[in-house]
């Protein structure tokens, strides 16, 4: 008897485990609503899914205050009333890469690890004075980067295998009467981290929304690659 209860509990315990990271869809903002204590959002029209994978050990793209930082570069044509931004380690098994979809070969060649992930930590930043796509192979490593939001922790976000939520969600709204803070055309990147001691490690699922279309957004993790990604 005492054996069932065990293999019942342990049972609850992966099953528990492996729903935790199931993603809600990704609403925004603009367009909120309160129903009956409860807040309604519509789902972001247009969403783009980043797939990737850092190996333990690697390199980052930066140490930037005491932290290793890593980029996934993005390349916004049109002006967007807002952006959410939102980031889950390691990537859940319940989310499906599309066609569409941005998969990193890393991601792929390492898809049996399932024991690997880390804190999220994010930040959406703006690089000054690239409003041209065929400017971004040239100016983006020169660039300065001006950091419109972070995130360490969300609620909203599914808790991680070790039970704690950790993962990360930001929406950023268009600030048009403060330059430094509206979502124009341009040359955006998301940094990420781990905001606690640890290493940057395992699979994640990036995923950058908006409540418009954005023909022509793309993501890479070098910002050289941008114009073919655009062409996808």
């Amino acid at each position: 008897m005492k054996k069932n209860l065990l293999a019942i509990v342990i049972t609850l315990g992966m099953f528990s485990i492996a729903n935790g990271q199931k993603l809600d869809k990704f609403g925004a903002d603009l367009g909120k609503k309160s129903v009956m204590g409860k807040e309604i959002r519509a789902p972001y029209t247009d969403l783009t899914s980043y797939f990737g994978y850092i190996k333990p050990g690697s390199k980052p793209d930066e140490v930037k205050g005491g932290k290793k930082m890593y980029y996934i570069y993005v390349w916004i044509p049109v002006a967007a009333p807002e952006i959410g931004i939102r980031m889950i380690s390691p990537a859940p098994e319940s989310v499906k890469a599309s066609d569409k979809d941005y998969v990193s070969a890393d991601f792929i060649a390492n898809s049996s690890d399932t024991s690997n992930f880390f804190d999220t930590w994010v930040t959406f930043e703006r690089a000054e004075g690239i409003l041209k796509l065929e400017d971004v192979a040239t100016k983006a490593k020169t660039a300065k980067w001006n950091t419109i939001e972070s995130n360490d922790d969300s609620s909203e976000m599914p808790a991680q295998p070790s039970g704690s939520k950790y993962n990360s969600l930001m929406r950023i709204t268009s600030d048009t009467s403060n330059p430094s803070k509206a979502i124009v055309m341009g040359l955006y990147r998301i940094g990420f981290t781990t905001y606690k001691t640890g290493e940057v490690q395992g699979s994640f699922l990036a995923q950058l929304g908006a409540p418009i279309k954005l023909p022509g957004v793309a993501i890479a993790v070098k910002p050289e690659d941008l114009a073919a990604a655009a062409k996808k």
